[in-house]
């Protein structure tokens, strides 16, 4: 027979038992802990007071466990499922690796989960944060105090420094190899997540209106399943078109897969397009001519900055600490 015990259970304290108790928020006491600006001397010394009388430390794990790492990364994901996010976060990890750095990574797109909620997790045991934070980039930097944040694909972030991508340049591209190919009735399908149009769709809607296109757009969730059946209603409302360029390209397997349904030949009937240029390109039937991101460049990138923000050589904020990557067009079969 297990024999159980009738004593007191410990608790152990949390981030949330020290704010009930000081009347404040999560966020402020990952400030007081951590002695971020932001809160009052006198807000400090009671959150730190009362986190010493409840037996609540913050998390140090991520510098305990790597001796001698002189710089430990924080890593913001929103979705480890979509295959872009691992591949840009193994860069990334490598990239630091060869550094001595340790990384740590979040994954918050799940539920209601969003960039801050990583930054706040984060923010107790990293020296510098990268991420996809979007909306949260501000708060982001705010939240980490002087420590850089790098903040990737939000070119409106005032965070100590930020990586971009020039979508203007990929749907030109991208457009005339539809055109060339004599495509007349191109659609682009865009996913759902910043409302009307995300950053990318504005630019491919800017490139086919400079180029006399007329464009129909589509919206859908971004995952494989729904832009399937979003290609099917696109198909089903507007008939045959012969040219389509899609936000991801884990979406433009999805719209393969629609063609496929639909009896529609690739690139014959209709040419597909991608953009990222993760490796499942390659792996579907035909293999998916794509917008690329040279992931490994990326993470060196995201790295180097950090980097040099750290060590002073690129200051916060300044010209030099907001750089610009380009994607490169690879051909394969879809068009």
């Amino acid at each position: 027979m297990t024999p159980t015990s009738s004593g007191p259970q410990v608790h152990r304290a949390t981030i949330l038992d020290v704010a009930a108790a000081a009347g404040v928020s999560r966020q402020t006491v990952t400030r007081a802990m951590n002695d971020m600006p932001g809160i009052s001397a006198s807000t400090r010394e009671r959150v730190q007071r009362l986190a010493a009388e409840l037996g609540y430390s913050p998390s140090r794990f991520a510098k305990a466990l790597v001796q001698g790492a002189r710089t430990s990364l924080g890593l913001a994901i929103p979705d480890l499922t979509n295959p872009y996010f691992p591949a840009f976060a193994s860069s990334v990890v490598e990239e630091a690796t060869q550094r001595g750095w340790n990384v740590v990574v979040d994954d918050f797109g799940h539920g209601s989960g969003t960039g801050l909620d990583a930054v706040e997790r984060l923010g107790p045991q990293v020296d510098a944060l990268v991420g996809y934070l979007g909306p949260s980039s501000d708060a982001a930097q705010s939240l980490m105090g002087r420590r850089p944040v790098v903040v990737l694909d939000y070119p409106s972030s005032q965070a100590a420094g930020g990586i971009s991508f020039d979508y203007a340049y990929g749907a030109r591209i991208a457009l005339e190899r539809l055109q060339s190919g004599r495509r007349r009735r191109i659609a682009y399908l865009d996913a759902d997540q910043e409302g009307p149009a995300t950053t990318r769709g504005r630019a491919v809607a800017a490139a086919a209106a400079e180029t006399g296109i007329s464009l129909t757009v589509r919206q859908a969730g971004e995952s494989a399943q729904s832009a399937r059946e979003a290609v099917h209603a696109l198909m089903q409302d507007e008939g045959a078109i012969d040219g389509l360029l899609v936000y991801n390209d884990l979406m433009a397997a999805g719209a393969l897969k629609a063609l496929q349904d639909a009896g529609r030949r690739v690139p014959e009937d209709c040419a597909v397009i991608g953009m990222d240029g993760i490796p499942l390109g390659e792996l579907v039937t035909p293999e998916l001519t794509t917008l690329s991101l040279d992931l490994k460049a990326v993470g060196r990138t995201a790295v180097d900055l950090v980097d040099n923000l750290l060590s002073g050589r690129i200051k916060a904020g300044s010209p030099d600490s907001v750089l610009v990557l380009n994607h490169q067009l690879v051909l394969r079969q879809s068009a």
